[in-house]
């Protein structure tokens, strides 16, 4: 049986050792058209705020290990462009410009997604950049390192525009941080949103939220970025808005397309053609708690869904109940954390949502090192069922978000989650956690 798998991050080498794995003689075939595979992408904004680290150290494994240890046919610049379903085969082009062409009884789209960048004047200049790739994150740190940048501007606010403020506020960067919609964080509950907000500010960084980006401009070697009410001037320009999957390889092959033209799999990971699977950032997924398609593009479920494309080719039926969209991401010196749904996304479902925001304390009365902690959660009025928690805080957000994101797996109540057996020492939680203060409080709301 040959197994072919195009792309080589998380999904595509995920699925491709762990085929090697369960059927040693299968010939596993993993085609990736840059140079690079298996890396920490999620690591970038904190290796580049270290000048003196060099961005390979993301690289987890290289492609020689692959090819040696594992015996995987790992052809790294070799882009696919194109995949005939009927005849079971793919074709493409080398770095160095000669076509190839090869077959497949089973196939992996593991192709990822890509920095969104707006179709407008200017977002091809020279020190105009996106971050998804080692590549992109190289061509940072050269840019930075040879025109020695002191400003930047961030076109958005989301996770990594925010991480990269970070990361350039760290290098002494003036940075500047523009976006259309008025609202800085609007998944999120105000009360949360204004402490990262005050954050990024207390830091230094400047917001320019509600302001709609037309263009930018290069003049005397700076860039302008340009709005109808607002210019905003710096040496480099990161643009951070989101990424789009890469999905243009299955469509054009016929494959059906789900949610902002991810591609639609069921829960064993098969696309609308036979023999073809697709998994991580330019797949869909279910949600956990609406039982819907949804497309949240995260780390833990790329590799979990490279491992069940490789359990179902090789013979294991696997079948992945979902996603709850769990992320949790560094501000400054504050952690952000969030699973399920919000009220909005709930009423959108279906749900009667009711709502409770707390403010906690992260360890117990008068402990040495408490800091305030807040929890925003979610439940339904109709079946009391949990349905959402967001949390921000110095300490503590990261881990306890693991909490309710079990919960929600397990369809648990609001009640139920209140009866949950919590750890309690003072030096990490009052004895009422503050996921379970803020549960008691919801509930009397339900």
């Amino acid at each position: 049986m040959k197994f072919v798998i195009i792309g080589g991050d998380a999904a595509g080498m995920s699925a491709a050792s762990r085929a090697k794995r369960r059927q040693s003689d299968m010939e596993v075939i993993v085609l990736e058209q840059t140079g690079d595979v298996s890396y920490s992408a999620c690591g970038m904004p904190y290796n580049i705020a270290d000048p003196a680290r060099d961005i390979d150290d993301l690289i987890v494994r290289h492609p020689q290990v692959f090819r040696e240890k594992q015996g995987i046919d790992l052809r790294t610049g070799h882009r696919v462009e194109s995949i005939d379903p009927a005849q079971k085969t793919v074709q493409g082009t080398t770095l160095d410009g000669k076509t190839f062409q090869v077959d497949y009884d089973a196939l992996l789209l593991a192709t990822g997604a890509s920095p969104i960048m707006p179709d407008l004047p200017g977002f091809d200049l020279p020190g105009v950049m996106g971050l998804k790739s080692l590549d992109d994150g190289r061509r940072i740190k050269a840019f930075m390192a040879e025109h020695q940048v002191k400003q930047a501007i961030i076109i958005g606010m989301g996770y990594i525009a925010l991480e990269m403020c970070e990361a350039l506020r760290a290098r002494n960067l003036d940075v500047a941080m523009v976006k259309p919609r008025p609202v800085f964080l609007p998944w999120m509950h105000q009360d949360l949103s204004r402490m990262v907000k005050e954050e990024v500010e207390t830091k230094g960084a400047t917001l320019y939220p509600g302001h709609e980006v037309q263009g930018i401009e290069q003049v005397d070697g700076r860039l302008k970025v340009l709005c109808p009410d607002l210019e905003l001037e710096a040496e480099m320009v990161l643009v951070a808005i989101g990424v789009t999957p890469n999905s243009q390889l299955a469509e054009d092959a016929g494959i059906t397309l789900g949610i902002k033209k991810s591609i639609a799999v069921d829960k064993r990971l098969r696309t609308s053609v036979n023999h073809i699977y697709a998994a991580g950032d330019c797949a869909d997924a279910y949600h956990i708690v609406t039982g819907e398609k949804t497309w949240i593009p995260l780390a833990l479920r790329a590799n979990r869904a490279g491992w069940a494309v490789a359990d179902n080719v090789t013979g294991k039926e696997v079948a992945l109940p979902g996603i709850a969209g769990t992320a949790v991401f560094k501000v400054f010196d504050l952690q952000v954390a969030r699973t399920g749904l919000n009220v909005d996304e709930a009423e959108k479902s279906g749900f009667e949502p009711v709502e409770m925001m707390i403010q906690g304390r992260t360890r117990a009365h008068a402990h040495p090192g408490a800091s305030k902690i807040g929890v925003h959660m979610v439940g339904d009025r109709k079946t009391g069922r949990l349905l959402g928690v967001q949390m921000v805080g110095k300490e503590g957000a990261a881990h306890r978000i693991d909490a309710p994101a079990v919960a929600l797996q397990a369809k648990m109540t609001v009640e139920e989650f209140v009866q949950c057996d919590l750890a309690y020492a003072p030096p990490f939680s009052p004895v009422w956690d503050p996921m379970l203060t803020a549960a008691n409080q919801l509930l009397k709301k339900l």
